[in-house]
């Protein structure tokens, strides 16, 4: 039984900085390395194809070892698998600030990618498994706030660190961070699993599931540069054939990765449908965004950086009071209008072209953005934890990840052949303002998709159970139970 925390306490404020630390630093590197990118390109001489895979192989391996990373810390302590992921992660980050050549590079990005995973759901199930039932709200409503904050700071450091010295920064940084995050976590971080889990978790799921992700993956980012040829085809329809059977080993398997009854209850399965949604229209405009404003309006990387803070600023002041919000009234209001307010502060950035002033065609639709992010990114995340039982928690904060993942995931390897970008086409204005516009309707109508999709979720699943006793007997449960 794991040592409960109570809001307001010393060790409340540890618990909090050591989940935010270890997960901002996953979020805020993805971000950092999209202000890079550019950089990077020119150094290692990257074709768009290139670019995408330094991305997508940290999403890739992140996206397919979440689930069974949310599993081992559930089966063997969220803490030790949380710290272990750290330390992966920090010496994946010298691997890749090391990295020569752009081959190499994506090898250790994918090797980040698995500490990613072995940390980032070890985050959100620590928070749910020691804090007191009636703190868990406030309590990930402040790490999807300063999380989020790591997320959006991302662009400001990453280009103040590539003018300092180069893009290798934006990966060496990690390494203190890395170290100050494991010694807190040893301190002050409770342990915590499921006790009524035995055996061994089941690795060949994992894999499958992986190796269906990669197939998908690498089909739809070399299709565009080497049509549909052998290779494509066949990597094609090796994903589609791992995804079909991770699902039926899921189905039929005595002790599934990802247990099914989790999607028996509709608020978990809407949650990440919007989740998936969502996080895919925001990783295809982060990534687009960074190289829009410095090859088409001639941003240096810190001026890239600096036109993100007011987003950063509005999810400090405003992500943890969501998060009470949603608690207090129910989430489905903010999780019906955050994303259709992302969608529509991405209507407004298509007016970012050359020539485009920053207070009156940046800055509006930035506002917008970070407005509706302020007001979904805690509710979402809170509401599929609630909605599964407290025994899932590393699985079920596993599954929302890998769902967020691989949202940015598909959005990076479809993105730019939906905009026309392909080879070096990034580096013209023209070009890249003509997919930038194009990218900003699609990932719109995601968002606002994701948002309407949110209408059919339970408004009163982050309700302590004892306050349901009234609820109506033919409504659906709130949560499953323990």
């Amino acid at each position: 039984m794991a040592e409960i925390v109570v809001w307001g306490t010393g060790r409340a404020r540890a618990v909090l900085a050591t989940t935010i630390l270890g997960s901002g630093m996953a979020m805020l590197d993805s971000t950092i390395v999209n202000v890079a990118l550019p950089r990077i390109g020119a150094e290692l001489g990257a074709s768009v194809a290139g670019l995408q895979w330094i991305l997508d192989g940290y999403l890739l391996a992140l996206a397919s070892l979440i689930l069974i990373a949310g599993s081992l810390g559930d089966r063997y302590g969220r803490r030790r698998v949380f710290t272990f992921g750290v330390l992966w992660f920090g010496a994946a980050s010298l691997l890749c600030g090391l990295a020569p050549t752009t081959e190499l590079l994506v090898v250790a990005r994918v090797l980040q990618g698995v500490g990613g995973a072995l940390l980032t759901p070890g985050s959100l199930a620590i928070l749910q498994s020691v804090f007191a039932r009636a703190d868990r709200g406030r309590a990930i409503g402040a790490w999807s706030g300063l999380s989020g904050v790591a997320t959006a700071v991302g662009p400001l450091l990453g280009g103040l660190l590539v003018q300092a010295w180069s893009w290798r920064l934006a990966f060496l940084i990690n390494l203190p961070v890395a170290a100050v995050c494991v010694w807190l976590a040893r301190r002050y971080v409770p342990e915590s699993r499921d006790e009524a889990l035995t055996g061994h978790p089941n690795i060949g799921e994992s894999v499958v599931g992986a190796v269906g992700l990669a197939g998908i993956t690498g089909a739809l980012v070399e299709a565009p540069v080497r049509g549909a040829d052998a290779l494509v085809v066949a990597a094609g329809a090796v994903g589609v054939a791992g995804l079909v059977a991770f699902v039926v080993m899921q189905r039929r398997g005595h002790d599934p990765l990802v247990p099914p009854r989790l999607f028996a209850n509709r608020t978990f399965v809407l949650a990440n449908a919007l989740t998936f949604l969502v996080y895919a229209a925001l990783g295809g405009v982060m990534v687009l965004m960074v190289l829009q404003l410095q090859v088409s309006l001639h941003y240096s990387p810190t001026a890239s950086g600096l036109a993100g803070v007011p987003i950063t600023i509005i999810m400090l002041v405003l992500s943890a009071r969501s998060g009470s919000l949603a608690q207090r009234f129910g989430p489905r209001a903010q999780l019906v209008g955050g994303p259709v307010l992302i969608g529509v502060g991405m209507l407004l950035l298509r007016r970012v072209e050359p020539g485009a002033g920053y207070w009156t065609d940046v800055l509006p639709g930035l506002l917008v953005f970070g407005f509706g992010l302020a007001a979904v990114v805690a509710p979402v995340t809170a509401t599929v934890l609630a909605a599964a039982p407290d025994r899932y928690a590393g699985v079920a904060s596993g599954v929302n990840n890998a769902v967020a993942r691989t949202g940015s995931l598909v959005a990076v390897a479809v993105l730019p052949a939906v905009a026309g970008l392909t080879g070096a086409q990034y580096a013209d204005p023209t070009a890249l303002t003509e997919g930038w516009r194009t990218a900003l309707l699609v990932c719109a109508v995601a968002s606002i998709v994701g948002g309407l999709l949110a209408l059919g979720t339970d408004n009163r699943v982050l309700k302590p159970a004892h306050e349901c006793l009234s609820c109506a007997v033919d409504a659906p449960p709130a949560r499953l139970p323990d």
